[in-house]
C-alpha cells in the first residue's frame, strides 16, 4: 500500500488545537437533543458554530438540514463529509452534568459529536483553504434514526450542484479502543425493514376457547416459524436477522380478543436475500393463520438500504488514519454489523466509506461499556480531535488526487 503524502502534522494539530471548541459544541447539543428530521435548535447551533467561515450555506424544504460549501484555491474535485444531528426517543440515565434537558430524547447514538467534529474540520480546512484543490461539502443532516434525513436532503437537490465525487462519514464506538479508525469494504451495514403482521381470529370468553379461534397463540406460532425462516432459508456463510420486538393482543384476564399484532424488524446484507425475507415473512404468517381458521395480513415497510463502502475510498481511509495515527490508528473489521445507517442512500449515488472511531471512555473495558442506543452511553470526547483530523486529511488526499474513483 503506498505511502499517503498529506500534511499529518498540521491537520493533527488543528484537530487538538479545536478540541475545546468541539466539547463545547458537542455538550450544547447533548442538552437540548431533538429528534426527527425538524432539528431547528441544533441547527442553529451549528450555524453559530460556522459564523464568519467562507462557506456557502444551503438548506431545503424538507428538513431543517445544512449543507455548507467550501471552495478551494483550485478546480479539482469535490468532496462530501457528513454528520447526522438527530437523537433517540429516550430517557439518559448518564449523570452527566450536561446531560438532555428534553424529556424523552438523547443523542445515545454520538450524533452529538458527529456535528461537532464535522464543525471544527469545517473550521480547520477554512483556515487552510488555499491548498485545497477542489471543493469540500460539509453535510448537517437530522434525521438519521429512521427518518430517511439524507435521502430528503438529496430529493432536495442540496447536493446536486457540485455533485459530490467521493463522500466519507465518521460514526462514533463506544465498544472501539479509543482514537481507533475501522472499516471494510463492501457491506458495513444492513438493510432494515419494518414489518407489522396483524392475526385475525373469532373473539370469545376466556373459559370456552373451542368456541373463538384465538389470535393470540396462533400470533406466538407465527414470530417461532419466522425463527425457522431464517435458521432453514438463509444460508449459513450469508446474513439475515429477524426479530419480533413487540406483540399486542388483548385487554383482560377472561377475554380471547379479535385481534393480535407484531411488530419486527429485517435486516439483511443483500438485496436478493432482503427480498427472500420480504416473500417469507409474508408467506409463513399468512399460512400459518390459514392453517387455524385465522387470517393474517402483513405489510412490510422498507427501510435505509444495505450501507456498502467502495473499496477506494476505504483503501484511502486506511492509509490517512494510518498516515496521522500510526500503523494501530486503523482496523480492518472482518465482516459487517447488523445496525443500519441512512448514509447508505448517499453511498448508492456515490462512491465512498463510512468509518467507526473508538470512543471508549476513560479507564473502561470496550468490551463491556454500554453501547450505542443505550441510555447509559458514555464518550470518551478526546477522540473528536481525531476525528476533526481525519475529516481534513481525507478531504487533502482526495482532493490532491488520491483514490481514482
Amino acid at each position: 500500500m503506498n505511502a499517503l503524502v498529506v500534511d499529518a502534522d498540521l491537520w493533527t494539530s488543528s484537530g487538538e488545537a479545536l478540541l475545546g471548541e468541539a466539547i463545547a459544541l458537542r455538550r450544547a447539543i447533548h442538552a437540548e437533543p431533538e429528534l426527527g428530521l425538524d432539528c431547528p435548535k441544533t441547527t442553529a447551533k451549528i450555524k453559530r458554530a460556522l459564523q464568519g467561515l467562507p462557506l456557502e450555506l444551503r438548506e431545503g424544504p424538507s428538513t431543517t438540514g445544512l449543507v455548507a460549501i467550501l471552495r478551494g484555491s483550485g478546480n479539482g474535485r469535490t468532496i462530501l463529509l457528513r454528520g447526522d444531528m438527530d437523537a433517540l426517543p429516550l430517557h439518559e440515565d448518564t449523570g452527566l452534568d450536561f446531560h438532555s434537558q428534553t424529556e424523552g430524547a438523547m443523542h445515545a447514538c454520538g450524533h452529538d459529536t458527529h456535528v461537532a467534529m464535522l464543525a471544527g474540520a469545517a473550521h480547520a480546512l477554512c483556515a487552510e483553504r488555499e491548498r485545497l484543490n477542489g471543493t469540500v461539502i460539509f453535510m448537517f443532516q437530522p434525521g438519521e434514526e429512521g427518518w430517511h434525513g439524507a435521502r430528503f436532503m438529496m430529493e432536495d437537490g442540496l447536493l446536486d450542484d457540485p455533485a459530490p465525487d467521493a463522500a466519507f462519514a465518521l460514526h462514533i464506538s463506544p465498544n472501539m479502543p479509543a482514537g481507533v479508525f475501522a472499516s471494510r469494504t463492501g457491506p458495513l451495514l444492513a438493510s432494515a425493514d419494518e414489518f407489522e403482521i396483524k392475526v385475525t381470529g373469532k373473539g370469545g370468553h376466556g373459559a370456552m376457547p373451542h368456541e373463538t379461534i384465538d389470535p393470540v397463540p396462533i400470533a406466538c406460532e407465527i414470530v417461532l416459524a419466522l425463527q425457522t425462516l431464517v435458521s432453514r432459508k438463509v444460508a449459513p456463510n450469508e446474513s439475515a436477522v429477524l426479530t419480533v420486538g413487540k406483540i399486542v393482543g388483548g385487554t383482560t384476564d377472561n377475554v380471547i380478543p379479535e385481534t393480535a399484532s407484531l411488530l419486527g424488524t429485517i435486516r439483511t446484507l443483500d438485496e436478493r436475500i432482503r427480498t427472500l425475507m420480504h416473500e417469507g415473512v409474508e408467506r409463513v404468517a399468512t399460512h400459518v393463520a390459514l392453517a387455524h381458521g385465522a387470517k393474517a395480513e402483513v405489510e412490510i415497510t422498507s427501510g435505509f438500504p444495505v450501507t456498502v463502502c467502495d473499496g477506494r475510498i476505504v483503501e484511502l481511509a486506511q492509509r490517512t488514519a494510518q498516515a496521522l495515527f500510526g500503523e494501530g490508528g486503523w482496523r480492518t473489521m472482518p465482516t459487517p454489523m447488523m445496525g443500519a445507517e441512512d448514509f447508505a442512500y448517499v453511498l448508492q449515488k456515490v462512491p465512498g466509506a463510512m468509518a467507526f472511531i473508538g470512543a471508549v471512555p476513560d479507564g473502561g473495558d470496550y468490551h463491556s461499556c454500554c453501547g450505542l442506543h443505550s441510555n447509559r452511553m458514555v464518550l470518551d470526547e478526546r477522540v473528536m480531535a481525531r476525528g476533526v483530523a481525519m475529516h481534513c486529511a481525507m478531504a487533502e488526499a482526495f482532493l490532491n488526487g488520491e483514490a481514482v474513483v
